[in-house]
């Protein structure tokens, strides 16, 4: 391996310089233990996890928790999603849980980044789903897209994926969620998970926080009120909005050796009425 090329990533997609920035979604592959990520990403993820030691633990919670969320959606009937700010394709996928129960279940994968994009395309090349590049900040752009219109029926119950994307995204996203809301039908699902304030012990967020100012994103970390009014207009399913650790697991217990007790982060399942 060269270092300018994350272990085991296809030449087609990544034969590009070392980026100099480093990047949230190859931050978030290096937590799970993924190869595609470059030595800024690295460097970066590790400051960040020294200053808040559970994000590996947070990281692999919160993808179980998106395994848990689209089983539980499929089984319920749905057979499209979109799943925003989608990073790097991690096994198994979106399509490959919905599959499972729903074996035509489409699906489209959105993220801003053009080369996770790219990779994307290249690893998810299965009828059925695409990948968009497009921001999580215009939805009224996803929902244009030639992908999204061939794909998802809006007038249908659809699943809608947003996994620890929202804390990267600053401003009133209440109205922004709202925005996404008034586009599905009535048994339309959301999961989201995001980082909250007032949970655990502020200076280990404040140190990610400027980890993840250095990259290109906005970071904003807020409360569990502000995490709970995301679901305004939809009917959290059980066990609530919880903490990600807890979602999958109601056996979690802390321990006094837990590194990081409290509850970073939160998620949830709502059914829109």
């Amino acid at each position: 391996m060269s270092d300018g090329v994350p272990v085991g990533a296809a030449p087609d997609v990544w034969d590009i310089a070392a980026p100099s920035v480093p990047n949230s979604a190859r931050m978030y592959d290096y937590y799970l233990g993924g190869k595609d990520n470059f030595p800024v990403d690295r460097e970066a993820a590790e400051k960040a996890v020294a200053a808040m030691p559970v994000i590996p633990v947070l990281a692999r919670a919160n993808r179980a928790f998106l395994v848990d969320s689209v089983g539980k959606m499929a089984a319920a009937g749905i057979s499209q999603f979109l799943d925003v700010g989608s990073g790097l394709p991690t096994s198994p996928n979106v399509h490959e849980v919905a599959r499972e129960t729903v074996p035509d279940a489409r699906v489209v994968y959105v993220d801003y980044d053009p080369v996770v994009v790219l990779h994307s395309q290249a690893k998810r090349r299965v009828p059925g789903t695409a990948a968009v590049r497009a921001d999580v900040r215009s939805p009224e752009v996803i929902f244009a897209s030639p992908e999204v219109g061939e794909l998802i029926d809006f007038d249908r119950p659809c699943g809608v994926l947003m996994m620890s994307v929202l804390h990267f995204v600053g401003g009133d996203i209440a109205t922004l969620l709202a925005r996404y809301a008034g586009r599905l039908a009535p048994g339309s699902y959301l999961a989201l998970s995001h980082v909250v304030s007032d949970g655990a012990e502020r200076a280990g967020l404040t140190g990610v926080q400027e980890v993840y100012e250095a990259s290109p994103t906005d970071p904003a970390i807020r409360s569990t009120a502000a995490v709970r009014e995301l679901f305004t207009g939809f009917e959290l399913q059980p066990p609530g909005l919880t903490d990600v650790r807890t979602f999958t697991d109601p056996t979690f217990a802390y321990s006094p050796e837990d590194p990081a007790p409290g509850i970073w982060m939160l998620c949830g399942l709502g059914r829109k009425l």
